[in-house]
This record gives C-alpha cells, sequence and structure tokens, in this order.
C-alpha cells in the first residue's frame, strides 16, 4: 500500500556522509530570557583532532558545551553526528552517540577508589553481586592503553590522588564508555607544571586513538601546545575557526576581546 511506503521511508535514516565531521553545529541559537547566550553558531568536530573552544567569561562557552552534553537546548540550529541529523535533549542522548564531558569539578568521588568511579552507575554484575575482578579488569586496561602509569593501584582512593591524576581518571572514565567525544572545561586549570603535561599528553594520546576532542580553556599556552584547530567565541558569536598554524596568541585575545582581528590571514579557498 502506499501509505506503508511512505511510513517505511520515514522511518529510514539519511544516508551518512562519508566526509562529515563527527559532530556538525549549524546556527545554533540559545537564550535565556533577554539574554542571547549563543547566536547562530556553526562549528565542525572532527575526529582524531584536539578542536580548542576559547573566549572571554560570558562568551557562551559552557553554553555551547553544555548544548552538546544535552544540558541545554538549543532553540533552533542543526547538530549532525556522523553525517545524520540528529537531535540532543539530554544527556542520555547525548551520551547515547558517544559523547561524553569531563567537567572541571570531574565529578568524582572522593570516598570511593577509582574502579568504584570509573564505574559508577554503571556497575558490572555477575550473579546479582558487584563484578569486581571484571571492572578491576576494565579499569586496568583503559589506564594502561592510555599510558596513565602514575597512579600506584586502580584500588586508592580518588581523595589521595594529585590533580593531574584525577583529571586522568576522569578522562580514563569517558574512554571506559567507548566515548567518541570527549569534551574536557579547563582540564589543566589549578595543576602544577608537572601536572599540566601530564594532562595534555594524555589530551594528545586521545586524539591520536581516533577520539574527537573539544577542550574549553582559558590557558593559551595550553591551548597553543595541545591544539590542531581553534574556535573562538566572541559575546556568543563564533568569531573564527581556524588551524593553529593560521593563528598565534595576540591574534586569539583580539578575537576573544573584539570578535575580529587585523592580524589574522584570510580565509584559504
Amino acid at each position: 500500500m502506499p501509505t506503508s511506503d511512505i511510513e517505511t521511508k520515514e522511518r529510514t535514516p539519511p544516508p551518512a556522509d562519508p566526509d562529515a565531521p563527527l559532530l556538525r553545529l549549524r546556527g545554533l541559537n540559545k537564550s535565556f530570557g533577554p539574554v542571547r547566550a549563543l547566536s547562530d553558531v556553526d562549528l565542525d568536530i572532527p575526529a582524531g583532532q584536539v578542536t580548542a573552544l576559547a573566549g572571554d567569561n560570558g562568551a557562551g562557552k559552557s553554553v555551547l558545551i553544555k548544548c552538546i552534553a544535552g544540558i541545554h537546548a538549543p532553540e533552533s540550529g542543526q547538530m549532525s553526528w556522523e553525517g545524520r541529523p540528529v537531535s540532543i535533549r539530554s544527556p542520555r542522548d547525548s551520551a547515547s552517540l558517544g559523547i561524553e564531558t569531563v567537567y572541571q569539578d570531574l565529578a568524582l568521588c572522593d570516598n570511593l577508589d577509582i574502579v568504584q568511579n570509573m564505574f559508577l552507575g554503571r556497575e558490572r554484575l555477575r550473579r546479582r553481586t558487584l563484578d569486581e575482578e571484571s571492572m578491576e579488569s576494565a579499569a586496568g586496561e583503559t589506564l594502561r592503553s592510555l599510558a596513565v602509569t602514575t597512579v600506584r593501584s586502580i584500588r586508592q582512593p580518588v581523595a589521595s590522588l594529585s590533580g593531574g591524576q584525577r583529571q586522568s581518571v576522569a578522562i580514563a572514565k569517558a574512554v571506559l564508555w567507548d566515548a567518541k567525544l570527549v569534551i574536557m572545561d579547563e582540564p589543566t586549570a589549578a595543576l602544577g607544571v608537572s601536572q599540566t603535561k601530564m594532562v595534555l599528553d594524555l589530551v594528545r594520546r586521545l586524539a591520536q586513538r581516533g577520539h574527537a576532542v573539544l577542550v574549553v580553556s582559558h590557558n593559551m599556552t595550553d591551548v597553543f601546545e595541545v591544539a590542531d584547530r581553534i574556535a573562538v567565541l566572541h559575546l556568543g558569536k563564533m568569531a573564527a575557526v581556524r588551524t593553529v598554524s593560521e593563528l598565534d596568541t595576540q591574534i586569539v585575545v583580539d578575537l576573544m576581546t573584539t570578535g575580529t582581528s587585523t592580524r589574522m590571514p584570510p580565509t584559504s579557498t
């Protein structure tokens, strides 16, 4: 019957674009009352690269990552995941696609050990009891695969870890749950020099493993050390998205503070 044919076609998802980035945002808008937090924001986030999101306080960085994470729903605009349109209306929607967000507070429980934190809310059961052996094995393998070697034991309480180790555990937790895109909010804030290097090395390893990484940071030194591309927000609008080789610190500061820079080279065609 023609009706069933139409229904079948409506259920069939559109074909994926093999050349599309992992996540594509087009024309995203988000307001809170009279305040326009995001205005027609476009951004591509490719797999296997680190994209840094820069901007002054109030530029819209947190709102943008929370839209991707499903905490805020944009009023308009389109998101595409692996070439197909998607609607992210909750953190569950985001996680089901393979998006994990590591916030600045890390959301780790100090009274639990590393394994317990990595499996918190997703514990493995065997015969109705916790499968401690399986969880220990998976947590240890994930940490080893990311070359996280500074923790003395995966049963070490999180409260005993340094800032860099805590950040590493939070990132490993995202990888454990098959994240294709890992979003990190100020991952090196309040870390010392050696701990910052540890975390930045881990960020690079994520990209080398094929993950897409979106890093929000105010630290321009860290941004230029770890990023492949830099996206700059100014007053809710995307001022520029360029490769690191096309930018320097002064250009990024210009874009953050005024939305433009006379020193920026023209877009290549």
